[in-house]
C-alpha cells in the first residue's frame, strides 16, 4: 500500500509540476529555433486555403468570412466554407460574399472530420489553414501563422487561442477563471514543447498544416487538430506554436458545457491511441517523451489519485503521514464538490436573472 500511494502521488507530481520543470531546462539547453521568415520578405510566399467546417453556423459565417477577408496576405485567400448537413441556409449567408470567390461545399450530415477531408480536397493552397465559426483572428494571424513554413522541418504551425477570461472578467464564473488559468498553463508547455521540437497537437480554431501531410481522417475522430497534427509529427516533421497568430474565444460560464468539453477531450485521447498506436513506440514517435509525460500521463493522473486515496485511507489508521495525506485529500475533494454545487445553484432558474444581470454590468464596467 505505502509503494502504491507514493507511485501514484510522485505519478500526479511529475505530470503537473515535474515533467513542466524538464520542460523548462530541456528548452533553455536544446531549444530548435524556427528557420522562419520575416513578414516583411518578399519571398515566394505559398498559396493558401482556409477551411471552415460549419453546422448551422448561418448566422456566424459572415463574420466569420469577412475576417478572413481582412486578412493581410501577399495572395488572396482561397476561403471554402463546407456545410455539414446545415438546415440554416448557408448559401444564403455567404450570397454577399459571392464576388469574393468564397467556396461553399454543402455535404450531407457526416460529421466534421468527413467535412475537413471534403474541405482539403478541394483545397489548391500550398497550405491549408483550419478555423471555426465562433472565434475571430487577428487581421495578420495567417500571415504570421504561414511565416513558419519557410523552415522545410516545418509541417504545422499552430496558433494562439485567447480566452476572454484572460484579458477581461467577462465571463463573471469560477468556471471561466480557472479555464483561463488552466489554458495559460496549457499554452506555456505549447510553448516549451515547440522550441523543443514539436507541439503535441494544434489549437483547433487556429492552425495550418502543409497540404500533401494531410491523412484523411477516420469519420469517427474526436480530436481533429490533434490527430492530424500527431499524423505530420509522425512523419518526421515539426508542429511549432506561433504565439503572434492569434484568434479570439469567450469562456462559457456554465459548467457542464465546460464538464462536456473536457469528457469529449479525454475520450479523444483514448481514441487516438487507438487510430495510432505507433505514437506509443520509442523511435518511431519522435516526441514519445513529450507524448507519454503530456498525454498518456493525463490520462493515468484519475487512476493515480483515486488510487493514493485508498491507500492513504487504509494505512492512515496506523500512520500521522498518512492520515494528514488522507485529510488534506477530502478537504481538496470536499472544496472541489462545493465549487461544483455553488455552480449548479447559480444555474437554476430563480439565479439565471441574477448571474445574466452581474455578467452584464461586467461587460459594461470592463475596460
Amino acid at each position: 500500500m505505502e509503494t502504491l500511494f507514493w507511485a501514484s502521488a510522485l505519478l500526479v507530481a511529475y505530470v503537473y509540476a515535474g515533467y513542466p520543470l524538464l520542460l523548462a531546462l530541456w528548452s533553455a539547453v536544446a531549444s530548435r529555433p524556427v528557420r522562419k521568415r520575416s513578414t516583411t520578405d518578399s519571398w515566394n510566399w505559398p498559396s493558401v486555403s482556409v477551411i471552415v467546417a460549419a453546422h448551422n453556423e448561418a448566422a456566424r459565417l459572415p463574420r466569420r468570412v469577412a475576417n478572413l477577408l481582412e486578412q493581410v496576405y501577399p495572395h488572396p485567400l482561397e476561403i471554402i466554407v463546407v456545410s455539414d448537413g446545415s438546415t440554416d441556409d448557408p448559401r444564403s449567408a455567404l450570397a454577399p460574399f459571392a464576388d469574393h470567390g468564397v467556396i461553399l461545399l454543402e455535404l450531407p450530415r457526416g460529421g466534421k472530420p468527413a467535412a475537413l477531408n471534403a474541405g482539403v480536397a478541394a483545397a489548391t493552397g500550398d497550405i491549408v489553414v483550419f478555423a471555426d465559426t465562433r472565434q475571430i483572428f487577428t487581421h495578420d494571424s495567417v500571415l504570421h501563422l504561414v511565416a513558419n513554413f519557410s523552415d522545410p522541418e516545418v509541417g504545422g504551425v499552430t496558433g494562439e487561442l485567447i480566452l476572454d477570461s484572460e484579458v477581461t472578467s467577462a465571463a463573471d464564473s469560477t468556471v471561466g477563471d480557472g479555464v483561463g488559468l488552466y489554458w495559460r498553463y496549457e499554452k506555456w508547455l505549447r510553448r516549451q514543447e515547440s522550441r523543443i521540437r514539436s507541439t503535441l497537437g494544434a489549437t483547433g480554431a487556429l492552425y495550418a498544416l502543409r497540404r500533401e501531410l494531410w491523412s484523411p481522417l477516420p469519420a469517427e475522430t474526436l480530436l481533429d487538430d490533434v490527430l492530424a497534427p500527431m499524423r505530420v509529427v509522425l512523419a518526421g516533421h515539426r508542429i511549432v506554436f506561433e504565439e503572434r497568430a492569434r484568434a479570439f474565444d469567450r469562456v462559457s460560464s456554465d459548467g457542464s458545457v465546460e464538464s462536456r468539453r473536457k469528457t469529449r477531450t479525454l475520450a479523444g485521447n483514448y481514441q487516438i491511441l487507438l487510430l495510432e498506436p505507433r505514437l506509443l513506440i520509442p523511435f518511431v514517435n519522435p516526441v514519445w517523451v513529450q507524448y507519454l509525460s503530456h498525454k498518456i500521463g493525463r490520462l493515468l493522473v484519475p487512476w493515480a489519485l483515486l488510487i493514493a486515496f485508498l491507500a492513504s485511507a487504509v494505512l492512515a489508521s496506523g500512520n500521522w503521514t498518512y492520515l494528514v495525506a488522507l485529510i488534506l485529500q477530502l478537504v481538496f475533494y470536499g472544496l472541489a464538490a462545493f465549487g461544483a454545487w455553488i455552480d449548479s445553484t447559480e444555474r437554476q432558474p430563480g439565479r439565471a436573472d441574477e448571474v445574466t444581470c452581474r455578467q452584464r454590468e461586467s461587460r459594461v464596467t470592463a475596460p
